[in-house]
């Protein structure tokens, strides 16, 4: 069974034909911090550039050159492997001494150090406020520029769905058989190297919550109901992130359409905030027919609790730019909201091309 995310992500046919990072500097990452270091502290940042490289590949990098463990190095969140990004990531401070040690790795065209300042704490997992996108489309259309504008368009009006992208579930959906035989008890953590168990855990597990939230993506989106508020559905407010179950539909579709909430949709879990109505039904129906009770996902509560997810998202700063290779798209995301789902809006990429890493936060 392929994932939920390989479903076209608009009805509309209108895309550009082309290509996306055939080199890396074609797709280029800036992470948005969600607070500068303050100069002072036990912790050190470092603004690094990085080219081709994973997260993974980077974090060993980092520990391998300057001596330290994994586990001290600290990231707001995971950027695309195939790709030129630039992000805050933090060390000890103990190690500022040896930081000349990554010279070598800025020669190979790996890593390079921009800036470094001290810090009181280290870098967690969602301590940014987004991401910024500059990527291009190879093309040799001539009508490229007219077609990705009007695509622009209509992407600063209605947003885009919120799936997760195909790289959420692994290189042939690797990562979510694994996530759904963990679940099933079909296989046992203790058959993961124990280094990496924690991690590859929650990214299993939170790739069958992901693979759930796009059937139900899927499924609105069929019946015309991505924007339109359902009897029972449990609503975000964009500003805060709170959310609420509706109790007016007619106030709320106001709302929904002034982009001060939106409607939701689950990531399954024991402490999810579960809709009520029509909006429980459609939702009860994908988990049942995934063959999941919720009850599954009380042996790993600890790692997978379950939330709420916008169904529709906003990207900011949305823009195309004629380049003489095609055309170049930019625009900004917050957390958890994936660039290849805005690209796909633009052109019809190959799974090879779109199997990344990266989103502007994989963490929920």
């Amino acid at each position: 069974m392929t994932n939920s995310s390989a479903q076209p992500s608009s009805p509309r046919s209108e895309r550009l034909c082309g290509r996306i990072k055939v080199e890396p500097e074609d797709f280029q990452v800036e992470e948005l911090p969600a607070y500068l270091p303050s100069g002072e502290g036990e912790h050190l940042y470092l603004w690094v550039e990085k080219r081709d490289v994973s997260a993974e590949y980077l974090t060993g990098l980092l520990s391998r050159t300057l001596g330290i463990s994994r586990d001290s190095i600290g990231m707001a969140g995971q950027k695309d492997r195939r790709a030129v990004t630039r992000q805050w990531v933090s060390i000890p401070g103990e190690a500022e001494a040896r930081l000349s040690s990554l010279d070598d790795l800025a020669a190979q065209g790996l890593v390079k150090v921009l800036s470094s300042a001290r810090h009181r704490n280290k870098l967690r997992t969602g301590h940014l406020v987004g991401n910024r996108f500059s990527i291009l489309v190879r093309t040799d259309d001539p009508q490229a520029l007219e077609i990705a504008t009007r695509i622009a368009e209509r992407v600063r009006a209605e947003g885009v769905p919120n799936r997760y992208g195909d790289q959420r579930f692994g290189i042939g959906d690797s990562t979510l058989a694994w996530g759904r035989d963990l679940l099933t008890g079909a296989r046992s953590s203790r058959e993961i190297e124990p280094h990496r168990r924690r991690s590859f855990l929650r990214f299993a597990l939170s790739s069958v919550q992901s693979d759930l939230f796009n059937a139900v993506i899927q499924i609105r989106q069929n019946q015309g109901s991505l924007r339109r508020v359902l009897s029972g559905d449990v609503l975000q407010v964009i500003a805060s992130g709170g959310c609420f179950i509706t109790d007016d539909l007619t106030v709320d579709q106001t709302r929904v359409d002034s982009r001060e909430i939106v409607p939701t949709g689950p990531i399954f879990g024991v402490k999810m905030k579960s809709p009520t109505g029509e909006a429980y039904e459609l939702e009860q129906q994908v988990l049942t027919a995934s063959g999941f009770e919720v009850k599954h996902f009380e042996a790993f509560s600890q790692l997978m609790p379950g939330a709420r997810r916008a169904l529709v998202v906003y990207p900011n700063d949305v823009d195309v730019i004629a380049d003489p290779q095609g055309v170049r798209v930019t625009f900004s995301l917050p957390p958890g909201a994936y660039a290849t789902t805005v690209l796909s809006e633009f052109v019809d990429a190959s799974p090879e091309e779109a199997n990344d890493e990266g989103s502007s936060s994989i963490a929920e």
